[in-house]
């Protein structure tokens, strides 16, 4: 709606011959209003009497269709659009400043699984639960509508409007307010890479919505660079500012990136980057790509050629890690053996594959990461994917010994990339993630074979027998499966605790708050221990992690530089994983006049105190 409280119409539509506004009124019927022709393809018309909340559809050549543009379908994606006035929310977030790109910790979450009514209202009333464990911005799976009860959000059909499965835009925007006021941002995971298969009206409009030439595993691939691209371009590139915009979000996660195919001089992804970025004016906002293909010219800054975003998603470092946690490597783990070089180097540089051979792709794959900055690297243990990639959905804490993980939690939430947690993984919620879409009829079992199809690439999953025990992404009960049971947070006190102590030394204690580059170093000390170095400018603040999977490590000495205390230092319990408050069986000194003594499966943070004296409060 417009300033003046008219609304103004306006589509485009080159393909129909006839194309008309119906305005649906309950009682009265329809009434049809003509647009009047524009350029290129595009209608528009300005109605004056339209209300908030009113219903319309475009007639084209004498079919009912849903707005493509639509900022509302509150009977889902086969029904009539509803006219949107963004302007009746009352904002408090005036003086938000927004996200910047070092200092963040992220919290990936389904809004339809968070909470048990699965609302933007429910979810508000655990946003100081994540606020007060250390979490700064939310990301929130995909919300453009889909049809159907249940879905992640990857097949959405109307970009503009949130789905009404989780309330009305409004509700929307109250969970944004609400975030801002807890001093946490909203980052909004959006798809710009395809449609889904089924509510879609765009090819009634417009043909050239989709590529002729592209493809695309999940659908048809969208047009960025062919004939009459340019209103498709212009289609996504206002989609971004508007959720900057019209929500106050603080950043937007370009899903799979790698299958956006785009020739043209300005990519759409930078496109993309910089009307977001324009639509925030003074607040800060953060642009995350997915990218399969660990491209990494595409972090670097606009007049260095790159494509804009400020930060990637690093599977490399999840795969290393799932290797190191469980010992398995199926399928696209193949190329990961989890051991200490590896993870220190997945410390030092990021992705571990920056152009060299990737056997499980026979391909090269990645770019060199020189000159990026640790926190453009978003790492993970769980997300979405990774979790319901597993079969069964099992969380990851299931699926390895409770000391291992405590340790390499340590090791994760600890180093200068951003960390980002996946729901109720604070907790060691006991509930899976599965994959799960409302469809119906053969497209219902079409998606359910071809899930079970993607996960045979794991030997584990291809036998009759784990196949038999996948769930049905279109049945119900696996949905209700994925809901969160927060009563398993005041249960589980020594998993919570040990996310809430090691995000409060993150914050705390200058050596990883930092984030700086070249900052951290470090050295294999043992087949199975290796060691962090965390430099600082001033040496009273460094810190060294010592992280040992093996069994428990007793030497002398070690001839490894990296391990010297700072001079006239010695080096002094800080923190360990093995303190009996988050479940570990005892901490104590192992670094002593006598030589060192390193628990098995634990990690040690050690601080440097001048000789004689104590470090108090050690964890």
């Amino acid at each position: 709606m417009q300033p003046d409280g008219s609304t103004h119409f306006r589509v485009w539509a080159p393909h129909p011959l006839d194309v008309r506004l119906v305005i649906e009124h309950p009682v009265e019927g329809g009434r049809e209003i003509p647009l009047d022709r524009e350029e290129h393809g595009f209608y528009s018309i300005r109605v004056p009497d339209v209300e908030p909340g009113t219903r319309y559809r475009y007639r084209l050549d004498g079919r009912l269709f849903a707005d493509p543009a639509s900022r509302f379908q509150p009977d889902g994606p086969f029904g009539p659009s509803a006219v949107v006035d963004a302007a009746v929310f009352r904002w408090h977030d005036a003086s938000w400043p927004g996200l910047s790109l070092n200092g963040q910790v992220l919290y990936e979450l389904h809004i339809g699984t968070f909470t048990p009514e699965g609302t933007w209202r429910a979810a508000i009333e655990r946003l100081g639960d994540l606020a007060r464990l250390g979490v700064t911005a939310v990301e929130v799976m995909p919300v453009a509508e889909f049809p159907g009860r249940f879905g992640w959000g990857y097949d959405g059909v109307f970009p503009y409007a949130p789905t009404r499965l989780y309330g009305t835009p409004d509700d929307f925007r109250a969970f944004v307010d609400a975030a801002h006021g807890l001093g946490l941002g909203v980052v909004l995971d959006v798809v710009y890479n395809h449609f889904g298969p089924s509510g879609c009206v765009h090819r009634e409009y417009a043909p050239a919505y989709f590529a002729r030439t592209y493809e695309n595993e999940w659908g048809d691939a969208l047009n960025f660079d062919g004939p009459d691209a340019s209103p498709v371009r212009e289609y996504f590139i206002a989609n971004a500012a508007y959720w900057i915009d019209e929500f106050h979000l603080d950043g937007l996660r370009l899903d799979a990136i790698h299958s956006i195919h785009d020739r043209s001089p300005e990519p759409i992804v930078a496109a993309i980057s910089s009307a977001a970025r324009e639509a925030a004016g003074a607040r800060a906002v953060l642009v995350i790509a997915e990218n399969e293909r660990q491209d990494t010219d595409l972090l670097h800054a606009r007049h260095h050629g790159g494509a804009g975003p400020d930060a990637a998603w690093n599977d490399d470092f999840h795969h290393s890690m799932v290797v190191a946690l469980t010992g398995r490597r199926e399928a696209y783990y193949s190329d990961h053996r989890g051991t200490p070089q590896e993870l220190i180097s997945a410390a030092k540089y990021g992705y571990l594959f920056q152009g060299q051979r990737y056997a499980w792709q026979k391909q090269p794959r990645g770019g060199r990461t020189d000159g990026l900055p640790p926190a453009a690297f978003v790492t993970f243990v769980e997300n979405h994917d990774q979790v319901a990639n597993c079969g069964l959905g099992m969380r990851l804490h299931q699926r390895t010994t409770p000391s291992r993980y405590r340790a390499l939690t340590a090791f994760w939430l600890l180093l200068p990339s951003t960390p980002m947690l996946f729901q109720g993984q604070e907790f060691g919620s006991s509930r899976p993630f599965l994959y799960f879409a409302d469809h119906e009829g053969d497209l219902a079992d079409a998606v359910r074979t071809g899930r079970a199809a993607f996960v045979t690439q794991f030997p584990s999953l291809a036998t009759p027998e784990a196949q038999a025990e996948l769930p049905a992404p279109h049945d119900p009960a696996t949905f209700e499966r994925c809901r969160l049971r927060w009563e398993e947070r005041a249960a589980h006190t020594e998993h919570l605790r040990l996310y809430e102590e090691l995000l409060a030394m993150r914050r705390g204690d200058e050596a990883f708050r930092q984030q700086r580059p070249g900052a951290v170093d470090g050295a294999v000390l043992a087949e199975a221990a290796f060691v962090l170095r965390f430099a600082t400018p001033a040496p009273h603040d460094e810190r060294l992690l010592v992280v040992n999977l093996g069994s428990d490590l007793i030497a002398g000495s070690f001839a490894e530089p990296l391990v010297a205390p700072p001079a006239g230092c010695t080096w002094q319990m800080r923190w360990s994983s093995e303190h009996v408050r988050y479940g570990g069986s005892g901490a104590y000194e192992i670094a002593t006049a006598d030589g060192w003594r390193i628990p098995g499966q634990s990690a040690t943070v050690l601080a440097p105190v001048r000789t004689g004296a104590r470090l108090g409060g050690a964890g």
